[in-house]
């Protein structure tokens, strides 16, 4: 079977390929002084390689394919981009082939140890999750615990960037940011989207303006969400999506938006009139109801009872943003986000559906992954912001300080023998599923290097 062409850049760029089976077509023998930089973007694969050919160094840039035959079909013999290549590596030498200039290029064979193949296509075609999951428990546990620790500072920095992005959207505004990132971390997963669309459509200082009331907060989130006025039984709808609607049949319209009559309590209907107020002083759109799922979900986790969370968690703190950056200690980050909704949500779960009095408080657990994935990822970035390394200090002791996350890929890693001892290093499970594992690079993996290089 041919190999992928990363595979090769891969043997190429570590030198896995046999010592001595380097020679151009026409037998001279090739010494790699400098594989040269692997090159990520557009032009020759490797730039600024030394390689002896024969009895003469050259210097200049490396281009590998499959086979030969891929540099005509590529274009590059009309490319002056690649008048620099002295040499083109490739699987198959199958003919000669020439640059822009009408210069030749020495072509040399990239072997292809049977060792590196098999293990290179074990973790390519792989049905395990993770691929590599029958050996990740022979692999030393100083290896593991320091690729983790890369990993976690790996995905925070993504998240950096995100949070840079929404800066430049919110003109720096630290405030809006934690704000919108807070609200979509609200949706803990299945309403993340939804959420974030809620924050977006609803300003932070909206919400700042009528901080001295929960009612009004309520009515800004909620309306917003579109769960004042559209009548749905929601149980019987989203039920009804899982089946196919039949060819034959046309699905029903969407309900025209009006007051839902089973919702009539006093509570639900001063929001709703508090709403068309708000809505028409602040020139609003709501969200449309349906975008918030219910499907599969605890009663205390539908989205009416986590707004009527975030409504009394906002509107009691104030500027959260500066009270997230004077905490210090995972007690005290989590003692902020202990709000309690008003008291209708403490013997409700829906408008109109009566439950059980509780507190009606984020549990621990919600309060933990609200931390994860917002606390820390902000003070990371505002680190990096301000150049001010305390702060990224402070989140990494605050996921250091966490329990281990409980999910399907913290699972998946501890059936194949690694046991993360908190959530930093769930972190690093996470981004090494989604950025590694999932996307089948286990070439720019240091597991997969390790099984690659054939290291024990």
């Amino acid at each position: 079977m041919p190999c992928k062409e990363e595979l090769l850049h891969y043997i190429w760029k570590f030198g896995l390929y046999p010592s001595d089976s380097l020679k151009t077509a026409d037998g001279l023998r090739i010494e790699v002084i400098d594989p040269g930089i692997h090159n990520l973007h557009a032009g020759p694969d490797f730039f600024n390689a030394k390689i002896r050919i024969g009895d003469k160094l050259w210097a200049g840039d490396v281009e590998i394919h499959r086979s030969s035959d891929e540099w005509e079909r590529h274009g590059h013999h009309t490319d002056k981009a690649y008048n620099s290549v002295i040499l083109h590596l490739s699987e198959h030498v199958n003919r000669t082939i020439m640059n822009e200039k009408g210069q030749q290029i020495p072509q040399c064979q990239l072997l292809v140890p049977d060792e590196v193949r098999k293990n290179a296509d074990y973790l390519l075609y792989s049905h395990s999750s993770p691929p590599c999951k029958d050996h990740l428990s022979s692999l030393p546990e100083m290896f593991i615990r320091s690729f983790l620790g890369r990993l976690a500072i790996e995905r925070l920095e993504r998240k950096t960037s995100d949070i840079f992005t929404h800066l430049d959207r919110f003109r720096q505004s630290w405030d809006e940011v934690f704000y919108v990132l807070l609200t979509r971390n609200f949706g803990f997963g299945l309403n993340s989207d939804a959420f974030e669309r809620l924050a977006l459509s609803l300003p932070f200082k909206c919400i700042r303006r009528h901080g001295d009331s929960l009612f009004q907060v309520e009515a800004l989130l909620f309306g917003q969400a579109g769960l004042l006025e559209e009548p749905i039984d929601w149980e019987e709808r989203e039920s009804g999506r899982q089946g196919r609607t039949p060819k034959t049949e046309v699905a029903p319209e969407m309900p025209k938006k009006r007051v839902s009559a089973d919702r009539k309590d006093d509570y639900f209907l001063q929001l709703h009139n508090e709403y068309r107020f708000l809505k028409n002083k602040y020139s609003l759109t709501p969200l449309e109801s349906y975008l918030f799922k219910r499907m599969r979900v605890r009663p205390r986790s539908f989205p009416e009872m986590r707004i009527a969370q975030l409504a009394a968690l906002l509107q009691s703190s104030g500027r959260l943003f500066s009270l997230v950056l004077e905490q210090n200690q995972v007690d005290e980050w989590m003692l902020l986000f202990m709000a309690s909704p008003s008291s209708y949500w403490r013997r409700h779960y829906s408008f109109g559906k009566q439950s059980p009095e509780s507190a009606g408080q984020l549990g621990g657990a919600s309060r933990q992954i609200l931390l994860i994935n917002t606390v820390a990822p902000v003070l990371f970035a505002y680190g990096k912001k301000t150049a001010t390394e305390s702060y990224c200090e402070r989140a990494i002791h605050l996921l250091e300080s966490l329990k281990p996350e409980r999910n399907v890929i913290v699972s998946q890693f501890r059936e194949a023998g690694i046991i993360p001892r908190s959530a930093f290093e769930t972190q690093a499970l996470i981004q090494l599923r989604r950025a590694y594992c999932d996307p089948r690079k286990c070439l720019f993996c240091r597991i997969g290097h390790r099984l690659l290089s054939c290291k024990k």
